[in-house]
């Protein structure tokens, strides 16, 4: 205790506080103090009392990191800004002046700092990345940062009036730091401690409800779970009995060729962000797609591993999400009350949007129960147009991978539609036309373009079986029957047409994966085997040449969708129990791929099953999860999992 002592800043001697090494309790109340030296130390201070002073300042606090009690009452020139500066700098700080500060100093730290790099990202976007010329003098980016600096400071605002002081003082390092790490420039001011952000951070966090305000825009943070603790378990399955009915089986790998194939993913995310009415009770909400942002200004349309971004826009409810996935951090969010979105697609087009200058930009296409496809310009944070596209739901949208403006819409009135939809002149003005119309027998709920043709042939799941259609324009017939229907083998040893194909997605040029809903089978099949080009005549029936069959659940539940990872010969498809199977074909596609390519006799089992973890909401375990998609980037370094209780899952690959 150095209490009542008349002790001024210049009396606390730095060489004689730096060898209190593990000192843990100070009491400098009832003095003169009016800042703290920068470099008293004290690694292991714990409580400090500074009451009655004349402090001015507390950032200085943040050399005491393992400080957990603070109190500093009756310092007259310090301000409710100060208080949110120590819970921001002092990671540990659990009471302030008393009061538990716990769940306000999570927000502090985590929802108010997201929503702030979110905008001062989106004021560099939209004010400043295009003055930057491509080649930049070290004058020209000391001009930009100092004109940055200022209009940021000046023009993001967030929270009550009240905390202006503190949100400059945030806004100005998380500007600092961003041009830091975007261009590479040194921090000239003291650095402040970078804020840490626990890989897990939202297992025990419960955010307040101001982390889901204004949801009514694109650009808008949502909460994440609240309560929520996660206890990952991941169960490799027991290989040794091929085809055994042990579906969930805790057995490691018995072999080392087994336990090489380990996939090894960790958990990183659990994401509570399409709630309906922004609600924290809402474990309903069905997520249905994903689709991960293509990188611009890199070829995105020629290699996919060198353009794969680690953002994701996901979809389900009435809302669309763009997520960062390494961090956690919802970047934007639209949201259509009347609607419940079934689809998201990207493309990138060349628009002139100022100063004449033509410039790549990706544009989100979404679609759901309205029939209308919602076009969004995400960087400028604009939805700018719809399109009327159908009169019933629309089931999945995909783009073009040769035409970017060529967007295929399926529907639930049994048909799907190519539309052209143009490219927005500098107004956002844009004209979108029907080109085609592919009649089908039954609802398509899954498309794949054939990569080899994407211009000449479109393959579905419908719900009556697997279609493909010729969709080459040079035709005059604007509306077309199927060309072929696949047939595959039945139960009983036959083959059969009529099934519902509710998974669809190449794996390679020529290797389709197709799930059934005949309980537990997933096939893979040759493409250019299977369907002969020349053949004659519409609507014929022709025999899928099954290269081999993946062993999966054996629910009969339908809509659980699978994606595939065409770089790494990745299949994945989720359960009815929650958790993820993962095949790795990397040993098999080459063997499929020869002239003499037979099919693999036995049921191919998965790599790895990613089993849910133990999720707590409110107390209460989430129970019944239903995994309705999972796709990973192209590098298969993230894997995004949608399910039926409104949580998207982040996993990554360690």
């Amino acid at each position: 205790s150095l209490s009542k002592l008349q002790l001024k800043t210049g009396d606390l001697d730095p060489r004689l506080f730096s060898r209190l090494r593990h000192l843990q309790k100070l009491d400098l109340s009832d003095n003169l103090l009016d800042k703290f030296p920068n470099s008293l130390t004290l690694p292991d201070l714990r409580v400090l009392n500074c009451n009655n002073n004349k402090l001015e300042d507390v950032t200085a606090l943040k050399q005491f990191p393992l400080l957990e009690e603070l109190t500093y009452e009756n310092n007259v020139y310090l301000t409710l800004n100060d208080d949110y500066k120590v819970m921001f700098l002092l990671q540990n700080l659990r009471l302030l002046n008393g009061k538990d500060i716990t769940k306000l100093a999570n927000h502090v730290r985590r929802v108010n700092s997201r929503k702030l790099t979110s905008k001062v990202t989106a004021h560099w976007e939209k004010f400043f990345r295009d003055q930057l010329p491509e080649k930049y003098t070290a004058e020209q980016v000391k001009s930009i940062k100092k004109k940055f600096l200022k209009s940021v400071q000046t023009n993001v605002v967030y929270g009550p009036s009240s905390l202006s002081e503190f949100t400059r003082w945030r806004v100005k390092m998380i500007a600092e730091e961003f041009l830091a790490y975007s261009l590479g420039l040194e921090l000239n001011t003291d650095p402040e401690p970078e804020e840490k952000m626990d890989e897990n951070e939202e297992e025990s966090t419960e955010s307040p409800r101001e982390a889901a305000e204004d949801v009514g825009q694109v650009g808008d943070f949502s909460s994440y779970i609240n309560n929520v603790t996660v206890t990952p378990s991941k169960r490799k399955r027991n290989h040794s009995k091929p085809g055994s009915g042990n579906k969930r089986s805790k057995s490691q790998a018995n072999t080392k060729e087994e336990a090489a194939e380990d996939v090894s993913a960790e958990p990183l995310h659990f994401l509570q962000c399409h709630s309906k009415g922004n609600s924290r009770e809402d474990f309903k909400t069905q997520l249905w797609s994903c689709v991960f942002e293509p990188l611009l200004d890199c070829g995105a349309r020629k290699d996919p591993i060198v353009s794969s971004s680690r953002t994701v826009a996901t979809c389900g409810g009435e809302s669309i999400c763009l997520i960062d996935c390494e961090t956690g951090t919802v970047l934007k969010k639209y949201k259509v009350a009347t609607e419940e979105f079934f689809s998201v697609a990207w493309t990138t087009l060349t628009m002139v949007i100022s100063n004449s200058r033509k410039k790549s930009h990706n544009i989100l296409a979404a679609a759901g129960r309205r029939g209308i496809v919602k076009l969004i310009h995400v960087a400028a944070d604009f939805c700018y147009g719809e399109i009327k596209a159908h009169k019933k739901p629309i089931a999945t949208v995909c783009f073009s991978p040769t035409r970017e403006t060529h967007l295929f819409t399926a529907s639930y009135d049994k048909r799907i539609a190519l539309w052209d939809i143009g490219i927005p002149d500098c107004d956002y003005n844009f004209k979108a036309s029907q080109l085609l119309v592919l009649e089908a027998l039954s609802i398509p709920l899954r498309i794949a373009l054939v990569p080899t043709c994407s211009d000449q042939y479109l393959l579905a799941g419908c719900e009556g079986g697997c279609f493909a259609w010729n969709i080459k324009l040079d035709k005059e017939q604007k509306s077309r029957p199927f060309e072929a229907v696949f047939q595959f083998p039945d139960e009983d040893g036959g083959m059969t047409t009529s099934h519902r194909v509710d998974g669809l997605a190449f794996l390679n040029d020529d290797v389709v994966v197709s799930k059934s809903s005949k309980p537990g089978c997933i096939y893979l099949w040759s493409w250019s085997r299977s369907f002969d080009a020349k053949g004659k005549g519409c609507q014929r029936t022709v025999s899928a040449v099954i290269l081999a069959e993946l062993e999966w659940s054996t629910t009969d539940l339908s809509y659980l969708t699978l994606s595939t990872c065409p770089a790494k010969d990745y299949v994945f498809c989720g359960d009815e129990q929650g958790s993820v199977w993962m095949y790795n074909l990397s040993n098999y596609t080459t063997a499929w791929s020869s002239a003499k390519g037979k099919r693999t006799d036995k049921r191919i089992p998965p790599t790895q099953i990613l089993n849910w973890p133990e999720l707590r909401a409110n107390g209460e375990q989430l129970t019944e999860v239903l995994i309705n998609n999972v796709v990973s980037d192209p590098t298969f370094t993230y894997l995004v999992v949608l399910t039926s209780v409104n949580i998207t899952a982040i996993w990554k690959k360690s």
